[in-house]
């Protein structure tokens, strides 16, 4: 199949959740044989760069502002797609594009949109883009021909609230932990000797709460905040006021790739604090990573936790808990073991670019996908076999 991917800031990851899965489901759909391409913004992927592992990447320009930079360019990246009339399926990511899905379809291209979490609860947006996320939200059950959800969560919220029935992909992650001294020197600290925080440091994803909480643990380990976020300066100033106070708090930015992996499965114990959205990449990346797990008790975060890891409300609980773990290396063991389970039972990549791989395929009015049709033939030749042996 052609397929288009729009929304993201594009690949390889440089930024969050949606680049990371753009990256995993283009390049691995491109190793069962389709034809991917992402559509990527100028202040991310440079426009000479027209292919990686194989993806092909459509650099465009848009507007490097809060409010405009993504719709704006998800605007042309759906233009562009449309007149080139070359693809069986889009996937649009992001609700707030909800809007362009019409400008595909009249292309003849069908169009599938993930929606992520409830954009409209952060604090970040002002009342205007609050209620621009409220208007995308419900187009984004009228206007594609498929609505994607990533979290149990959220299906159930777009049934409730718009009795719209959705199609739910779980997020995926690798299983691996591998400990590399060098990988993290880096950052002043040694495996299995600091904790680890990933998230854009934005307001409703709680790094005020977790550093707090760190601040009253007794531990030589360290605290490691990786994440960054290009619009919250004021937000981010503080943090680093909060933390400056204790020099056992480290501060990395933005970091992706082979380092961020490293800084994943060399981590004692990971904290993940984030109140809106649906399942959550970092999180799920820490379980299949090898890390115990302390997350914060919004429904989304223990679905996709469950009893793989620890639980807490607030900055004395979370407290509470890292002393606990930071004491006792049996617990973080036993809860390492659980999360990668889980990981392996839910949130398999491979898994989920099946699930996408046939949704592209029913849209484009085709026939079952090789993954599914060898399972299909597999359960008819076991079928067949058990007849001929009760015959």
């Amino acid at each position: 199949m052609r397929i288009a991917i729009l929304g993201t800031r594009g690949v390889p990851a440089s930024y969050g959740g949606f680049e990371t899965f753009a990256e995993q489901l283009s390049t691995r759909l491109v190793a069962r044989g389709h034809d991917v391409t992402v559509y990527c913004r100028a202040h991310y992927v440079s426009p000479r760069q027209i292919e990686y592992k194989g993806v092909r990447l459509k650099v465009l320009p848009t507007i490097r502002h809060k409010y405009f930079d993504t719709v704006v360019h998800a605007c042309l990246s759906s233009f562009h797609a449309a007149i080139s009339r070359r693809f069986d399926a889009a996937l649009i990511c992001n609700a707030a594009n909800a809007p362009f899905a019409p400008v595909l379809r009249a292309a003849g291209v069908p169009v599938a949109i993930n929606v992520d979490g409830l954009e409209h609860k952060r604090r970040k947006w002002n009342w205007l883009g609050k209620n621009y996320y409220r208007v995308a939200e419900r187009l984004s059950v009228w206007l594609p021909n498929e609505t994607v959800t990533d979290a149990r969560v959220i299906q159930d919220y777009y049934l409730a609230k718009y009795e719209a029935d959705s199609t739910m992909i779980v997020y995926g992650a690798e299983v691996e932990r591998r400990l590399d001294r060098a990988a993290v020197r880096q950052w002043g600290v040694e495996p299995n000797r600091y904790v680890l925080y990933v998230s854009r440091l934005e307001p409703e994803n709680n790094a005020a709460l977790v550093i707090e909480a760190f601040r009253r643990v007794r531990t030589p380990h360290k605290l490691l905040i990786v994440g960054d976020a290009p619009y919250a300066h004021e937000y981010i100033s503080r943090l680093r006021s909060l933390a400056r106070r204790d020099r056992r708090i480290v501060f990395t930015g933005f970091v992706f790739g082979d380092a961020y992996r490293a800084l994943q499965q060399n981590a004692y114990c990971y904290v993940h604090a984030t109140e809106v959205g649906g399942t959550h990449p970092a999180l799920v990346e820490a379980m299949g990573y090898g890390n115990c797990v302390l997350a914060l008790a919004a429904p989304e975060n223990v679905e996709v936790v469950g009893d793989a890891g620890l639980h807490y409300r607030d900055s004395q609980e979370l407290a509470a808990q890292l002393q606990r773990v930071l004491r006792d290396g049996a617990i973080v063991n036993q809860y390492r073991q659980r999360a990668q389970a889980r990981v392996r039972e839910r949130y398999d990549w491979e898994h989920v670019v099946d699930e996408y791989e046939d949704l592209f395929a029913r849209m484009a009015r085709l026939p079952p996908t090789r993954a599914r049709a060898a399972e299909t033939a597999q359960a008819t030749g076991e079928t067949h076999t058990q007849e001929t042996v009760r015959k």
